[in-house]
């Protein structure tokens, strides 16, 4: 199969699997990125910067983000429809079938199960995210020095940016998204 319908492929399953939108598609990209190779961690963690500082749905930014990436506007197009292609035919099957079963305990029941297995993939990310945001683990592996272990920019702006938003904790997220950005740029990250 060519690198092109894997990633079209990769993108449906993600599409397919990742339940509870955007943040839920983060494990999967994890996933692609450390079978594949398509992209690195810190790649990862770029695309997820640049789609929480876009306008849209996570999922699709980075599955547009990743196909452009890889194969330039076609991919961007195809990684995006590959993505969103499952959640289109699931949901009018969905809205077809909870017409019927709405009231059904075991369609009760099948939310109550997966709002749990959410909340996780979403925490997985979080925590993945938070790890390669403030930890350089191959950098550290690579010298052996522990002072290299530790993002200093990162931590420092991590503990400013939690501060300031205590501080203000009415901020709206543009904001800090705008001073996080203008960070990285002073700070060269």
């Amino acid at each position: 199969m060519s690198n092109f319908l894997l990633m079209c492929w990769e993108f449906f399953k993600t599409g397919l699997f990742a339940i509870g939108g955007g943040l839920a598609t983060i494990p999967f990209l994890r996933e692609i990125s450390l079978k594949y190779g398509w992209y690195t961690i810190d790649m990862l963690t770029t695309m997820i910067a640049v789609s929480e500082s876009t306008p849209g749905p996570i999922g699709i930014n980075m599955s547009t983000y990743v196909g452009y990436t890889m194969y330039g506007i076609p991919g961007a197009i195809c990684a995006t429809l590959s993505l969103t292609a499952p959640s289109l035919i699931i949901i009018c099957a969905v809205a077809k079938a909870l017409k019927a079963f709405k009231d059904s305990p075991i369609v009760e029941g099948i939310f109550t199960g997966l709002r749990p297995a959410v909340v996780g993939f979403i925490i997985s990310a979080v925590i993945s995210i938070f790890l390669n945001s403030l930890f350089r683990v191959d950098l550290f592996k690579a010298t052996g020095n522990i002072i290299d272990l530790f993002s200093i920019k990162g931590i420092v702006l991590f503990a400013a940016l939690l501060a300031f938003m205590k501080w203000k904790p009415k901020l709206h997220p543009i904001v800090v998204i705008m001073i996080a950005a203008a960070a990285g740029i002073l700070l060269q990250f």
